[in-house]
């Protein structure tokens, strides 16, 4: 990316920095056909790939226990089984019950987390299934979809009671140079701009722009604005009136009243571009494909920012680098579904468990809309990130994760900035990370 400067009394020179987009070409969907194919062929690449990795570390888990088959389980013989988990869940919603329950008086109440006292788990390999037991295993932490390895022994009444899990653990990371980085950059995520919505405000907009681009009087503001070199804006970035979006033949009036959002988006980003890099990631309310992974938003809705060889339209996952310092991000979807159909203290626990299972989107197709891929699980994490962020989430929060072979990850979880006026920016430097408010007091 080439240097700018940000015009003051003082001149400040935009710091440069090496970005290298990753891995979209697996999220993206070219050559891919739909022919009719079920989702259990998702399933079993995904089993495939992790049993042959838990198999690998299994023997320096419990090295004196046999590895077994479901079907070869015999009676109180200890030993390890590995599997994908289905998680029985009382209050999963059904389509069919949703259905017969439109033509009922009493209104279909939707409970935020489906979660319920008398959940159970199956492990399943594709030889059969056996129901789990014991208190090594929490159906409130797992769901359906995640492959583990089990240490336990079968009971009388058939029920693999189990003693111990070996989860996938981190990836193997690329190891940071320890001369990596002599100065501050950094790389600014924000998402949830919802520009359209109700609770939009243009001038929060402004500001944010105005703070990248350099546009500020305050000298110390222009010092941090130039130390910005990527900014990310993962997902949800419009919002249209629910009441055009009707399926029918709209009006000029009402067509060009759902442009208005992308338009509005498009000067934003147009004023970025020309200062900075900037991704964008589609999310669950833009004008993209509903099931993960999203494909790119189209260029020819950006006439304005599209020409600009810094304006990148992604992927949702998405991943990149820049400086070395490995980014994988989500516009949040996979963190929401997991937070419907398991429980944990706060949504980073949720971003910690994806990565220690190796798998960006567990749910995804039983809860989790997802493209019917054949022959490949493209939300494997095959190489540890040093960032790991999630789009759209109600607050602020982030953690530095240790993995077993040294990997540090830094987690984030992104605000809605339409309700908080917040980014998050990422020192490359020390993987430290701050808030930038861009709240307006009235």
């Amino acid at each position: 990316m080439a240097s700018m400067e940000i015009d003051s009394e003082k001149t400040h020179e935009r710091k440069q920095s090496d970005y290298t987009c990753l891995q979209d070409e697996r999220f993206e969907i070219q050559k891919e056909m739909y022919r009719g194919q079920q989702y259990s062929q998702i399933y079993f690449a995904r089993l495939h790939l992790m049993r042959t990795l838990l198999y690998s570390l299994a023997p320096s888990w419990k090295p004196h226990l046999p590895v077994c088959k479901v079907l070869g389980l015999e009676e109180g013989k200890e030993c390890i089984i590995v599997g994908t988990l289905f998680k029985h869940m009382k209050l999963k919603p059904c389509v069919l019950d949703e259905y017969s329950k439109e033509r009922s008086v009493t209104p279909l109440v939707k409970p935020r987390n489906f979660m319920h006292p008398d959940d159970s788990l199956i492990l399943e390999d594709e030889s059969g299934r056996v129901k789990l037991g014991g208190s090594a295993l929490s159906p409130a932490v797992y769901v359906t979809g995640v492959v583990v390895a089990l240490h336990g022994k079968e009971t009388s009444a058939g029920e693999f009671v189990v003693e111990d899990v070996l989860e996938a653990g981190l990836p193997p990371q690329l190891e940071r140079p320890l001369d990596h980085l002599k100065e501050d950059k950094y790389v600014l995520l924000v998402s949830g701009l919802s520009i359209g919505s109700n609770s939009s405000n243009p001038l929060l907009f402004q500001l944010l722009v105005d703070h990248i681009t350099g546009h500020v009087a305050d000298d110390e503001e222009l010092g941090l604005a130039a130390q910005i070199v990527h900014v990310v804006i993962a997902g949800n970035s419009v919002e249209f009136p629910r009441k055009l979006l009707t399926g029918q033949n709209m009006a000029s009036k009402d067509q060009s009243t759902l442009y208005e959002p992308i338009k509005e988006l498009d000067i934003m980003l147009n004023q970025i571009a020309a200062g900075v890099s900037v991704d964008i990631m589609p999310g669950l309310n833009d004008p993209a494909n509903f099931a993960l992974p999203q494909q790119p938003l189209n260029r020819c809705l950006f006439p304005g920012s599209a020409p600009y060889n810094t304006f990148r339209s992604c992927t949702n996952p998405h991943s990149f680098d820049v400086d070395n310092i490995r980014f994988l991000g989500t516009s949040g979807q996979n963190i929401d579904d997991l937070d419907k159909y398991s429980e944990a203290e706060s949504k980073l626990d949720f971003v910690e468990r994806t990565l220690r299972w190796r798998h960006l989107a567990p749910t995804a197709p039983n809860t989790l809309g997802c493209y019917p891929f054949t022959d490949r699980d493209p939300f494997l994490i095959e190489t540890c990130p040093h960032v790991y962020f999630v789009g759209n989430q109600d607050k602020y929060d982030n953690r530095l994760v240790k993995g077993s072979e040294g990997q540090l990850v830094r987690l984030i979880c992104i605000p809605k900035f339409c309700e908080t006026g917040v980014a998050v920016a990422v020192n490359l430097r020390n993987l430290e990370c701050h808030t930038r408010s861009f709240n307006i007091q009235l």
